[in-house]
This record gives C-alpha cells, sequence and structure tokens, in this order.
C-alpha cells in the first residue's frame, strides 16, 4: 500500500520565506508572460477562476491573482513567510506598527494574512501545509527576496520579532550582517536580504519600502529578450542579474542559476 508523502509544515521552515504570491490585473497576459520568460506552466487554483498557480519542472513555484483592478490592490510581488501561528504573528504586527490589510483568513490548507511593516513594505504570513518540499521550491525558482527599506537594522528588529528569526526556538532562522546588508538563513541557504536606502515618501513606487523576489533562471539575457517581446521591459541588466517590470507594472529581478 503506498504511503501518503510526509507533510512538510511552516513548523518546518518558520521565518522563512515560503512561498511568491503575484497580483495583477490581466490574468490571461500574465500568464502569457511568465511562461515566456520562465517557461512556466498554470493550473487553476483552489481559489476560483481569478487564481492560478505557476509551476516549473512540475514543481508549484509561484500563485498569481487576476484581482487587483477588482479589489483595487496593487500589481506587485509579495512573499510569504512560515509562521507557527498566523494570530500571534498578526498581533506582533500590529503591537509593532504594521498595519494588517487582509486576514488571517483561512485558505485550506492553512491560514494567511497580507500585512504591511512600519515602512509600508507588503508581506504575507503563511501557517499550514507548504505545496511541497520546501527546499525543492526554493531551489526550482524564487532564489530569495530581498527588503529594499529605509533602515535595515530597524527593520530587521521588526521581522524578528514578528517571525522569531534568530530565537531560542529550535530551527530558527540565522541573521547576520553581511557586505552593507542585513543577511537572513534558513538551513544554511541565503533566503532574504534586507538593505536600507529607500524613500517612504518617493513618487517612485520603486524606490519607496518594498520586497523584491528574485528568480533564478539559466539564461539571464534570454529572460530578459523574452520580456520585452511580450510586453515587459528591462529596468536594469548586468551579467548576472536582471530587474525586469512585466506589462501590468509589477517588478521581479532575474539572477543566473548556478550549475
Amino acid at each position: 500500500m503506498n504511503q501518503r508523502p510526509e507533510v512538510v509544515t511552516t513548523r518546518s521552515v518558520f521565518g522563512a520565506p515560503c512561498w511568491v504570491s503575484l497580483t495583477t490585473r490581466d490574468l490571461a497576459a500574465t500568464q502569457e508572460f511568465y511562461g515566456a520568460v520562465f517557461g512556466w506552466e498554470w493550473r487553476q487554483g483552489s481559489l476560483g477562476d481569478h487564481f492560478r498557480v505557476a509551476s516549473a519542472d512540475g514543481v508549484p513555484v509561484a500563485g498569481v491573482a487576476g484581482v487587483a483592478a477588482m479589489w483595487q490592490m496593487a500589481v506587485a510581488w509579495t512573499p510569504y513567510f512560515a509562521v507557527i501561528g498566523a494570530d500571534e504573528a498578526v498581533g506582533r504586527v500590529r503591537e509593532r506598527g504594521g498595519t494588517v490589510a487582509v486576514g488571517p483568513v483561512s485558505l485550506p490548507p492553512g491560514r494567511a494574512a497580507l500585512l504591511a511593516d512600519r515602512d509600508g513594505a507588503a508581506f504575507g504570513i503563511w501557517e499550514g501545509e507548504l505545496f511541497g518540499d520546501w527546499d525543492l521550491w526554493r531551489r526550482s525558482a524564487p532564489a530569495l527576496v530581498r527588503l529594499h527599506t529605509r533602515d535595515a537594522f530597524a527593520s530587521a528588529i521588526f521581522y524578528g520579532e514578528v517571525l522569531d528569526w534568530a530565537s531560542d526556538l529550535p530551527g530558527s532562522c540565522e541573521v547576520h550582517y553581511e557586505d552593507g546588508e542585513v543577511v537572513l538563513r534558513s538551513r544554511g541557504a541565503v533566503v532574504a536580504r534586507i538593505g536600507s536606502g529607500a524613500l517612504e515618501a518617493a513618487p517612485d513606487p520603486t524606490v519607496r519600502p518594498h520586497w523584491q523576489v528574485h528568480f533564478r533562471a539559466p539564461d539571464v539575457a534570454a529572460c530578459a529578450r523574452a520580456a520585452e517581446r511580450h510586453g515587459g521591459s528591462v529596468l536594469t541588466k548586468s551579467a548576472e542579474q536582471v530587474v525586469l517590470r512585466d506589462p501590468d507594472g509589477a517588478q521581479f529581478t532575474v539572477v543566473e542559476r548556478q550549475g
């Protein structure tokens, strides 16, 4: 008799990014764009017609919600962090001056909330079962998430207290200061970076505090060409990475996959 694979929950990787989601206006155009850039395949999510799950080589890597216009939400990529308890994490956000946009809400097999830190950078939390093996998810697409913020140290304290970073709990994420940034490690792997310099009142939203999702790809230049062919734009470009904007305005980074 076949046994059910071991269920991986957020307790295994609490504090670390465990999912990324894109809010967009045009679901069909978004699928076409990211399919061309990354070769992602799509299936309908459990939440209904406005939601899709992207897969790379059969591994679920990201969610897309075509609700930006309907729910008057910003078009953007948002990272979700694993938490042991969603209610406790939301309470900590409120206590520390952050804001709660949605939740916690039950989305079987777990619970989620959409939040913002004290400087306005949006992020989510997830409590419950993961889509699959976290290490496999992390290797398949998102390389890491990077917070561009006003004060890296102040932000690291906020997130550390909300997400139990550098705590005495077994498996807690490690926090270090390296090369002018705060660096977060989970199971030895770098999963997030926090850098100072963003301006809260900047007219350009890409300069204001925000989380930037970094995806891996074997050919960065090919991703940039595909993005431009399908209505996106290249913001910055180097041999190792490129910052792109999709046709709907969401910004993300592509880094070279090693090996």
